[in-house]
């Protein structure tokens, strides 16, 4: 879709890519870098029409609507990305007309906020100014690479968290953690609260009347002191693999929120300088064909090198 001009009263038609979106989602959309404070206005004022008729900020929008947008001026201008995002060159695991799948580097936010001007999304839809719709299908933790999958299609969105929250997709990722795992498999059934720390800084810790959250670990191998773990999630709470593992005492290298932090300044020193957590396959069914597709993401290089380089030490690395 294209950019709308801001400048002149636009009547936009409805195509399936909308169909069901809430007016006020799709103008926020549309009107990118105009306050969110000024669109509910224009909406509440009657300036919004559809099919020549007032609407609330709740309706949902049908194939064939005629949205009529009033002139409006944006309080700045939108954000433009930084180097680091002109420069973002996306590892393209898979792409069709529904689907974008890139292998997310760590160290890069999938959104922008809390102080990131600039996320995977936005960097994306920079570079791909000719793109109608793109929408993220879910999220990676910033320091997690591996598979992250996007919508091309507001249908496709839709169909893909219907499958998330209904349990028919499979995520599983490659974690390297503390210590010896002596279990084939273990599952995770601990619940999860949200808090925020005085800094402002959101953490998350295993408690009683937390939400739901349920993990599957599988030991992979041994790495030198360490264990390589699959972990299979079957609910996706914020920093769920990450607050299991280091309430079952067994903390991600390279955790800087949960992990053993002056164990990390050393693995530093040893060329780890991140979070060994990678989403390395994710399988759902595809939302046009209805066949079932795996997605997976090679390794990142500098875990590799690191999982090379442990493999090789036998001397156990207690937490310091």
């Amino acid at each position: 879709m294209k950019e709308l001009s801001k400048d002149s009263i636009i009547r936009q038609p409805i195509d399936e890519d909308s169909v069901g979106q809430r007016i006020d989602n799709y103008l926020m959309r549309m009107l990118k870098g105009v306050p969110k404070s000024h669109i509910y206005r224009i909406l509440r004022s009657g300036e919004v029409r559809v099919n020549s008729g007032r609407i609330g900020p709740d309706y949902r929008l049908q194939l064939g609507d005629l949205v009529r947008i009033p002139p409006v001026r944006t309080a700045q201008k939108p954000a433009t990305p930084g180097a680091a995002g002109a420069a973002f060159k996306p590892d393209i695991l898979f792409e069709d007309e529904a689907l974008l799948v890139i292998n997310k580097p760590a160290g890069l936010a999938v959104h922008g906020g809390s102080g990131i001007s600039f996320g995977v999304i936005e960097a994306l839809r920079h570079s791909r100014p000719e793109g109608r719709f793109l929408e993220l299908v879910h999220r990676l933790d910033r320091e997690t690479s591996g598979v992250l999958m996007l919508a091309k299609k507001r249908s496709a969105l839709v169909e893909l968290h219907r499958q998330l929250q209904a349990g028919e997709t499979e995520k599983r990722y490659h974690a390297l953690v503390q210590g010896k795992w002596m279990e084939r498999k273990r599952i995770a059934d601990f619940p999860l609260v949200k808090y925020v720390l005085a800094s402002g800084e959101r953490r998350v810790s295993v408690g009683p009347t937390g939400d739901t959250a349920l993990t599957i670990f599988r030991l992979e191998r041994r790495v030198g002191p360490y264990s390589l773990l699959d972990a299979e999630l079957k609910t996706g709470r914020t920093h769920q693999i990450r607050v299991h593992l280091a309430h079952l005492g067994y903390p991600i290298l390279g955790d800087d929120k949960y992990g053993d932090f002056a164990l990390n300044k050393t693995l530093a020193k040893q060329g780890l300088k991140r979070m060994y957590l990678h989403a390395w396959r994710a399988v759902i069914t595809h939302p046009l064909s209805k066949q079932r597709v795996t997605l997976e993401a090679p390794l990142a290089a500098e875990l590799q090198t690191f999982s090379e380089t442990a493999a090789k030490s036998k001397k156990h690395v207690p937490s310091v």
